[in-house]
């Protein structure tokens, strides 16, 4: 049975895509990748991270900047940024059901726990914030490492096929959600244990104790 649930934030448990989409321009100034166009969006939705980054012409080694540069963006306009309707009744649910929660994010953990307020917050009984694009596996293993928990008794939850490529690397099962970022397709091909349609799926799947 699982014991620890790992979410990521952005694109999860955050509703942050349109926060993300409107700075995208300026970043790209500054940073020296393509601008997108807005038809381009969703196209970008459908394709790995790995060519996300190359179609924009992001130099690899600019991508600690821009992460930084983001997350401090992020940090100032923090209070535009909202949870998805229900994570508060999904998290609380589960934590009600005994289960370790964790966040594993490339965003700064201050961003994180203010988007959650204190008492979510305070449910969590691990931050792995600060992750670099292609580093959660790690996280992973730490945040395992802390519930005291192996890679069959836990499940990692986001919504990129990055996630679930570190769930694999990790050795976790992957739970995709189907409001985040990515699309579908893209999901489905990293072949996760669980997707889920709506929040209200992760409680009912995980608080009933179902095996992985």
């Amino acid at each position: 049975m699982y014991r620890l649930i790992i979410f990521d934030f952005d694109g999860t448990l955050a509703d942050s895509a349109p926060w993300f989409v409107g700075v995208l321009g300026s970043l790209a100034d500054r940073h020296g990748f393509r601008r997108v166009g807005a038809d381009e969006v969703e196209a970008l939705r459908g394709l790995p991270n790995r060519e996300i980054i190359r179609r924009l012409g992001v130099s690899p080694w600019r991508l600690p900047f821009i992460a930084r540069d983001m997350k401090a963006r992020m940090t100032a306009d923090i209070g535009t940024i909202r949870l998805f309707p229900g994570v508060g009744e999904m998290l609380t649910a589960l934590d009600g059901a005994d289960l370790r929660l964790a966040v594993v994010s490339s965003n700064a953990e201050t961003n994180v726990r203010a988007v959650l307020g204190p008492d979510l917050a305070a449910r969590m009984d691990h931050y792995g914030c600060g992750a670099s694009l292609f580093g959660k596996a790690a996280h992973f293993r730490r945040a395992m490492k802390a519930a005291g928990a192996t890679p069959g008794q836990t499940l990692c939850i986001g919504d990129e096929p990055r996630d679930g490529e570190a769930a694999r690397k990790a050795g976790a099962a992957f739970g995709a959600v189907a409001w985040g970022y990515a699309t579908a397709d893209s999901l489905a091909r990293e072949r996760p244990a669980h997707s889920f349609a709506d929040m209200a799926d992760i409680p009912r799947l995980l608080a009933a104790g179902q095996h992985p």
